[in-house]
């Protein structure tokens, strides 16, 4: 006859286990392979919390910036969409930009008058991170591909008019005489033989055609572990870099732990990359095939390779594939700009004085050119901006702002069509940007100085 269980034992043994394992627990650098909670009872209970994260994420901005929708006269990206105008990062209470810029980098931070939105901005939710798209890209797959990019935990935070064009032009180096390619479409799994066959090599039809091919990511997968309703056949490289430009969309970099420490990212252009040598969240990628490589083997899946083989990871063969693809997005050119010489400079004859005032601010007092140097106007380096040395630390939604480390210089060629700006997207735009830096660098420009510094940048 079997002994009875002694169920008191047993339940009390566990307890034990748990609250040991509970006062040991640390950080880790994996993400859990197996997952105990039933999928249907973590949409619910992550949709139960959405608009309280998302309540959370817009007080945030709105304390921040000045979210009005007010765009430049006169001033448009490649197809027409407005640019905003003006500073959009609010002050502290009696403060003027004037007063901050006369105010040491220890005094700013004693005092706490580091102004919010040049904090690091946060991901809408920090904690769990990942992948999330404007709405319009969402709208647009869906429609052309049945394939849809809704989170059921979290949306996109930034408003669409401080986001880039969407579709965006498509500018070739190989074809300049075409102008914008894009046909006014965005370029999908549906369409990309029609608009390109004709206009590219066999071997970058191959390449653009796995560019907008869908493979599983961290969110956006088939398996339980997912943030979509549904399974999903995974998102794209051109769901992110929407028409090879950027439709802005957001993730954390995959590079750095605790989660706490993660930078936002904001979405890159790929115009231009045949003339970068510095690619990834920390830019210590060398070539576009590392970075393209790199993607799909470990960054979709927030750095973790052993979370990847779980979901699907689709390992590109390097030799074709990877090449293809690289081949094509070396293809991807900047946006004429008709007022810039042979060397990246102004042509006098075409600018306006206030143009030709930016540049020499730019070249001048300014100090932007010991970075970002013409005609691509990036000198292919990272640097260290220090901001820390304006804020003390401190947690912001979830985020723990500390400081940046370095950063790849980005090349400001084409700058007014791909808002947000610096890494993580905190400048809503060109002129908080230059409050930015002139804060930063400690350079004192005047306000009429600041006010065409933005002209020249608008006409790069």
């Amino acid at each position: 006859m079997k002994r009875p269980m002694n169920v008191v034992g047993v339940c009390l043994a566990v307890v034990a286990v748990l609250v040991v394992a509970a006062a040991g627990a640390k950080e880790t650098s994996y993400a859990p392979v197996v997952i105990t909670e039933e999928f249907d009872s973590v949409m619910a209970r992550m949709k139960a919390a959405k608009p309280g994260v998302m309540k959370r994420q817009m007080d945030l901005l709105n304390e921040r910036y000045d979210l009005s929708d007010r765009p430049v006269r006169g001033v448009t990206m490649s197809r027409g969409k407005g640019v905003q105008d003006g500073v959009r990062v609010k002050l502290p209470g009696g403060m003027t930009w004037e007063k901050l810029a006369g105010m040491t980098p220890e005094e700013i931070q004693q005092k706490g008058l580091f102004p919010k939105g040049f904090l690091p901005l946060p991901h809408p939710n920090h904690g769990e991170g990942g992948m999330v798209f404007p709405q319009f890209v969402i709208d647009e797959m869906n429609k052309q591909e049945g394939r849809d990019l809704t989170r059921f935990d979290l949306d996109f935070d930034l408003p669409d008019h401080f986001l880039p064009e969407f579709p965006a032009a498509i500018f070739l180096t190989t074809r300049p005489d075409l102008g914008d390619v894009s046909q006014g479409k965005v370029v999908t799994i549906d369409n990309y033989y029609e608009l390109f066959n004709g206009i590219l090599n066999p071997k970058q039809l191959e390449g653009l055609r796995l560019l907008v091919t869908p493979f599983p990511q961290q969110q956006f997968n088939q398996t339980e572990d997912r943030r979509s309703a549904r399974p999903s056949r995974g998102v794209t490289c051109f769901d992110c870099h929407s028409n090879g430009h950027t439709a802005a969309p957001t993730h954390l970099v995959g590079d750095i732990r605790p989660q706490k420490l993660r930078h936002r990212l904001d979405t890159p252009p790929l115009r231009g990359v045949n003339i970068q040598r510095l690619f990834g969240s920390q830019r210590a990628l060398k070539t576009i095939e590392d970075f393209t490589e790199f993607e799909q083997r470990a960054a979709y899946f927030d750095g973790d390779h052993v979370i990847a083989a779980k979901k699907g990871v689709n390992a590109l063969e390097r030799g074709s594939q990877v090449h293809f693809m690289a081949e094509f997005q070396a293809l991807l050119d900047f946006p004429p700009a008709p007022k810039l010489d042979v060397f990246g400079k102004l042509d006098p004859a075409k600018a306006t004085k206030a143009e030709l005032h930016g540049q020499d601010v730019f070249f001048g007092k300014g100090k932007c050119a010991v970075c970002h140097t013409p005609p691509y106007y990036t000198d292919n380096l990272m640097h260290n901006l220090k901001v820390e040395r304006f804020y003390k630390p401190q947690m912001v939604n979830g985020r723990y702002a500390a400081s940046d480390g370095p950063i790849k210089n980005f090349p400001l060629r084409g700058i007014k069509d791909s808002p947000p700006y610096l890494h993580d997207g905190r400048l809503l735009t060109l002129d908080d940007t230059v409050e930015f830096f002139n804060l930063i660098l400690e350079t004192k420009l005047t306000e009429q100085e600041k006010k065409d510094l933005v002209a020249f940048m608008r006409a790069l």
